[in-house]
C-alpha cells in the first residue's frame, strides 16, 4: 500500500553527531519561528532522516538559518520502503504543487544522497531515469539550476550488515541547509584568545539554539572564561554581557593556554574574540564577580542564562568569603576584610546558578547549562530543579567510561518571589545531588584506575 503524503510535510537531513541534542535542537527552533513537533514524531533514534510537519516554507527555511544538528531540508514529494512505493506515493501528490518547479521556463537537477551505502554512477542514472513519470517540462542545468531536487535512500545504521534494498527511499525538493559550516569557521583552533575550558564551537552554537537565542536578546554567562558562548549568542544577534571571579582571564592576562605560548599577548581578550568576527557591536561587558554574590539590583534582566560551570577539573570551583565565620546580626563583612578564595561545592554552585536564572530571566526566558554527573551513580533525581523553572531538555555528552556532562535546558515559567529561594532545600532532590560535590575525586578516580589498567596491559 502507498504511503501518501500530506501537505506541508519535510523531510530533514540529520548529521550524525551529538545525536542526543538533535531533538532539543529542532525542537527549540520551530517553537522559536511558530512551529511545533507532534507526539508522533518522538521516535527518530539515530536515524538521519526526519519527517516534520511544519506550517510553512518560510518557517523551514528559518530552521535551517540556524541549526547547526541538520544538513538539508526537502520539501517531501513522496516517500515507500520500495521504489514502487515510492512512484505510488509521487503520483498521488498533488501535481498543482508541483507545476510552479517543473514548468517549461523552469531549470533543474536531480541528486541522489544515500545513507550507509555508496552507488555506482550507473545505478544512479537508472534511479533518475525511473523517475520519467513525473512532469518535468524544465531543462536539465547541472551547474545552476533553479530547482534541485533529491532522491535520499536509507540503508540503516550497521555499516557491518548493509541490506540489497534501503529500508526508505524519499524524494523531495531541496529547500536549504543547515548552518554546519559554523562549526568550521568559529573553530576555536582559529580563535585569537582561548582558554584551557574554551567551549567546542559546534556545542556553543547548540546551547544558543537550546535557549532560544534571537536578535536583540540580552544573553548572560556567569562563568563566562574566554568567552565562547558568548560568541555563539552575539552570531544570533543577541547583545552578550558575562562575569568571571578570574581576574587575569577576564583582563586577559597571565600564562597563555596555546602550546609554544608562555604568556597572552596585549590584545588577548574577549572583546577582541568578537571583533574577530564582526561581532563587536554586541559586546556590552565582562566584568570580575563571583557568581555565589550576584551585584545585581532585584529584577529581570535577561532573555538567556547560558553558562558552562567550573566542574573542578581543568578550573577550579572557587567563591570569595572568609576563613573567619561572621559574627551573627552583622550584614557586611567588617571594612578591614580581605576576601580569600574558598571552595564551591558544585551542589551550591548549581542551586545559586537557578536562583540566579529564576530571579533575573524574563518570563519564558531560558536556562542552559553543563552539570557533570558521575554516571554510575546519576539518576534523573540528581537533577537540580527550582519552582520558577520548567524543564525543557536533559542530553548527555559522555566524557569518559565513567563521568559524562548533562546538558540542561530550563525554561522560566514562574514569577520570583522571595520564598522561592530556598524551596528547593525543602526537597528530596537535594540529598542525591550533594554526593556529587565529590566529582572532582571520584573523576580523578576512575582516570588513575584507567592509567594502572593501561600500565599493567602494556607490561603483560
Amino acid at each position: 500500500m502507498a504511503l501518501s503524503c500530506p501537505l506541508n510535510r519535510y523531510l530533514l537531513l540529520m548529521a550524525q553527531e551529538h545525536l542526543e541534542f538533535r531533538l532539543p535542537e529542532i525542537k527549540s527552533l520551530l517553537s522559536l519561528f511558530g512551529g511545533q513537533f507532534t507526539t508522533s514524531q518522538e521516535t527518530y533514534g539515530k536515524s538521519p532522516f526526519w519527517i516534520l510537519s511544519i506550517p510553512s516554507e518560510d518557517i523551514a527555511r528559518n530552521l535551517m538559518k540556524r541549526t547547526v544538528c541538520a544538513k538539508s531540508i526537502f520539501e517531501l514529494w513522496g516517500h515507500g520502503r520500495s521504489p514502487e512505493e515510492l512512484y505510488r506515493s509521487l503520483k498521488n501528490y498533488p501535481v498543482e504543487k508541483m507545476i510552479p518547479y517543473l514548468h517549461s521556463d523552469s531549470t533543474y537537477k536531480i541528486k541522489i544522497h544515500t545513507f550507509n551505502k555508496t552507488l555506482t554512477q550507473e545505478e544512479k542514472v537508472k534511479r533518475i531515469d525511473a523517475l520519467e513519470f513525473l512532469p518535468f517540462e524544465g531543462k536539465v542545468n547541472l551547474k545552476k539550476p533553479q530547482h534541485v531536487f533529491s532522491i535520499l535512500e536509507d540503508y540503516g545504521l550497521n555499516p557491518n550488515c548493509i541490506p540489497e534494498n534501503p529500508h526508505n527511499i524519499y524524494f523531495g525538493r531541496w529547500i536549504a541547509d543547515g548552518q554546519r559550516e559554523l562549526i568550521e569557521s568559529y573553530s576555536v583552533k582559529k580563535r585569537h584568545f582561548i582558554g584551557n575550558t574554551s567551549m567546542d564551537a559546534g556545542l556553543s552554537f547548540i546551547m544558543a539554539n537550546h535557549g532560544k537565542v534571537k536578535e536583540n536578546d540580552i544573553v548572560f554567562d556567569p562563568f563566562v572564561g574566554t568567552g565562547g558562548l558568548l560568541i555563539a549568542s552575539a552570531h544570533f544577534g543577541a547583545y552578550v554581557y558575562g562575569t568571571d571571579i578570574d581576574y587575569n582571564t577576564v583582563h586577559g592576562v597571565g600564562k597563555a593556554s596555546r602550546k609554544n605560548q608562555k604568556w597572552r599577548g596585549p590584545d588577548e581578550n574577549i572583546r577582541a574574540n568578537l571583533r574577530q568576527y564582526g561581532l563587536e557591536k554586541y559586546y556590552l561587558d565582562v566584568l570580575v564577580s563571583d557568581a555565589s554574590k550576584p551585584c545585581w539590583r532585584k529584577g529581570t534582566y535577561f532573555d538567556a542564562v547560558i553558562t558552562d560551570p567550573p566542574y573542578g577539573i581543568r578550573e577550579a570551583t572557587r567563591r570569595t568569603g572568609s576563613q573567619k565565620e561572621i559574627p551573627k546580626g552583622i550584614d557586611k563583612c567588617p571594612e578591614s576584610h580581605v576576601p580569600v578564595s574558598l571552595s564551591y561545592h558544585l551542589s551550591d554552585m548549581f542551586f545559586d546558578l537557578l536562583n540566579f536564572a529564576a530571579e533575573t530571566l524574563v518570563l519564558g526566558g531560558r536556562l542552559v547549562y553543563w552539570l557533570p554527573v558521575y554516571t554510575p551513580e546519576y539518576t534523573e533525581e540528581m537533577v537540580p530543579w527550582h519552582p520558577c523553572l520548567q524543564l525543557i531538555s536533559n542530553c548527555e555528552q559522555k566524557l569518559s567510561s565513567h563521568t559524562s556532562r548533562r546538558l540542561i535546558t530550563m525554561e522560566k515559567v514562574k514569577t520570583f518571589e522571595d520564598r522561592d529561594q530556598y524551596s528547593h532545600l525543602l526537597s528530596d532532590q537535594i540529598l542525591p545531588y550533594q554526593g556529587h560535590n565529590s566529582f572532582r575525586e571520584k573523576y580523578f578516580s576512575g582516570v588513575t584506575k584507567r592509567i594502572a589498567k593501561e600500565e599493567k596491559s602494556s607490561q603483560e
